[in-house]
């Protein structure tokens, strides 16, 4: 197996592309073949590594690796196949995490050789797609002997760690014995649409993109399979460049748990370009808004195994308007990376939750990147991709948008961010003593300063989401008669919901206002203060600008004054510092 001695370069046109969010087919296609390189890096690193490591009950690493050398020059198709193995995103995970345990960077439950030895399943792997035949023993875990990117074969035993035999003969596989047709074997299941074939994988040890873990065959395949031929019409529909360049780029989708509603959960990592894994979605929309997504993440990781961006060094933490906590400068890049390109899917799907999503995604990105423009650690090329983005989200700030969106984005983003405020910022304690002191001798109080996030939070880590209220108004938009079924006991279906919260984003103010209220006085509720002050502004009040710009100093001044200064009095007091 050979590795050209050449650098990778990116066409001006592909560079420029990915600078503006974007990246087609050709540029897909030189950012895959830069991730092979950076792949073959690690492997041979990992192979140095294991030299001396002890490879257990299985033979030295380095045979697994004479069978896939094997593989990959038995002809040209052959090679191919290889080569689209080797880049399957698994097997980075499989890489990295390994590299790490080798050196000492990293644990795992597993003994050691289990991981090394996983090189001589994916050799296997590659060896069936080559058409050879051959003999290899593979490690089996909790019971599973897997084949990178072909699916498991149950092999029960007492051990949690075991070996069992691959083999191929005259175009018949075993694995312990046991042929493929038979039925302890689980093959990964193909998602098929016009243009796009994705594997969903859910045998893979490192399918999970951090720590390895146990299989887990799916039941509902078909109905993955039924969203993801209408998700692909829909990328296809919206953006057809883009569509083809994510078929070119995305490799597997690793299935999780179905989330509730509007709440689903994905991810992706640099170490498996090619790889998402995402909860079961509600619908093809919602499936074909979480691919773009964590392309958008796959693409930006690429980019920076080739470019530096930013100064990883600094470790100084921002409000991610998508996340609860703190992210760092890397981790914010990222985030406004990829929801540039949600928002510019939502931007193109017209009914009102669509325009939901992108009235909300347009003020979250737009707000992020400011915010990360005047970041020291950027470098000259990371202002670059901020201001290139920047000029492309902008004018999306002043597309009309349904008013029923509109007004529902609005509450949803002054609500994030005053919850986030309210959580992790820490007024100083000399700041709440000045303030204590002007209010007890009723002078007006001065302009608020600005907090940095500080680790720890005095009401302690978040009961709920930050995003509750938004799924609320999810429900109203996309399904009202579903939201009127929850509307007695929001939490039954919306995690952390309560009435007043229901009330709030239905425009019952009154009720919403004298809940959150009696909520705020009785102490410490961030989500009640937050709930107070967007409440207090639904109805006019003043109260709710200086609730919602600096809730932290209102909670923190409340708790010195012992309760004696009623939270709507504190906001309206606040309110002209605030707007200074």
């Amino acid at each position: 197996m050979h590795q050209t001695a050449r650098p990778h370069v990116l066409s001006p046109q592909s560079f420029d592309e990915l600078l503006g969010g974007g990246g087609g087919p050709a540029t897909v296609d030189l950012l895959r073949r830069s991730e092979r390189s950076w792949r073959l890096l690690v492997v041979r690193a990992l192979l140095d590594s294991a030299a001396t490591a002890p490879p257990g009950p299985l033979p030295p690493p380095a045979e697994g690796w004479r069978l896939l050398s094997r593989a990959w020059a038995a002809s040209e198709v052959a090679r191919e196949a290889v080569e689209e193995l080797l880049g399957y995103p698994a097997v980075g995970v499989w890489a990295s995490h390994t590299l790490r345990r080798l050196r000492g960077t990293a644990q795992d439950d597993a003994p050691l050789w289990v991981d090394t030895g996983h090189l001589h399943a994916i050799a296997a792997a590659a060896a069936i797609r080559a058409g050879l035949e051959f003999r290899a023993e593979i490690p089996v875990r909790h019971g599973w002997a897997v084949l990178p990117a072909l699916g498991a074969m149950r092999v029960p035993g007492p051990a949690d760690w075991d070996v069992a035999e691959v083999s191929a003969t005259a175009g018949r596989v075993r694995i312990a014995g046991r042929p493929l047709e038979g039925p302890d074997w689980h093959a990964l299941t193909e998602l098929r649409a016009a243009g796009c074939t994705l594997l969903l994988d859910d045998t893979d040890p490192y399918r999970g993109l951090r720590r390895p873990g146990r299989v887990e065959p799916v039941a509902s395949a078909g109905e993955w399979q039924e969203l993801f031929a209408p998700a692909w019409d829909i990328l296809r529909r919206t953006d057809t460049e883009g569509a083809r360049a994510l078929a070119g780029g995305l490799v597997s989708v690793v299935p999780r748990p179905r989330a509730e509603r509007f709440r689903p959960h994905s991810a992706s990592s640099g170490e498996a370009f090619g790889g998402a894994l995402a909860s079961a979605p509600d619908d093809a929309e919602q499936f074909a808004s979480t691919l773009v997504h964590e392309f958008q993440h796959n693409k930006l990781s690429a980019f920076m195994h080739l470019f530096t961006l930013y100064d990883d060094r600094d470790d100084r933490l921002h409000y991610a308007p998508w996340r609860d906590d703190p992210r760092p400068l890397g981790g914010l890049l990222q985030g406004v990376y990829a929801f540039f390109g949600v928002t510019a899917f939502w931007r193109r799907r017209v009914h009102v939750l669509g325009q939901f999503e992108f009235a909300l995604w347009r003020c979250q990105t737009a707000h992020a990147l400011r915010a990360i423009g005047s970041a020291d650690g950027l470098n000259e090329l990371g202002r670059r991709l901020v201001a290139e983005l920047t000029r492309r989200v902008e004018p999306w700030l002043d597309e009309p948008v349904d008013v029923r969106a509109r007004t529902a984005a609005a509450l949803a983003v002054a609500d994030h961010r005053a919850s986030w405020r309210a959580h992790h910022l820490r007024p100083a304690a000399d700041t709440v003593r000045a303030y204590a002191a002007d209010w007890s001798r009723g002078a007006p109080l001065r302009p608020a300063p600005d907090t940095a996030p500080v680790p720890g939070s005095p009401y302690g880590s978040p009961l709920r989401g930050f995003d509750t209220r938004a799924v609320l108004l999810r429900w109203l938009l996309a399904d009202p008669a579903g939201f009127a079924a929850l509307r007695d006991d929001p939490g039954a279906v919306v995690a952390g919901a309560v009435g007043e919260d229901a009330a709030l984003v239905e425009g019952r103010t009154p009720e919403a206002l004298d809940a959150f209220h009696a909520r705020a006085v009785r102490g410490g509720d961030p989500d009640a203060w937050v709930g107070l002050g967007l409440a207090a502004r639904a109805a006019g009040d003043r109260a709710g600008e200086g609730l919602l710009t600096h809730p932290e100093l209102a909670m923190a001044l409340h708790t010195a004054l012992d309760g004696r200064a009623d939270p709507l009095e504190l906001g309206r007091a606040l309110a002209p510092a605030c707007a200074v």
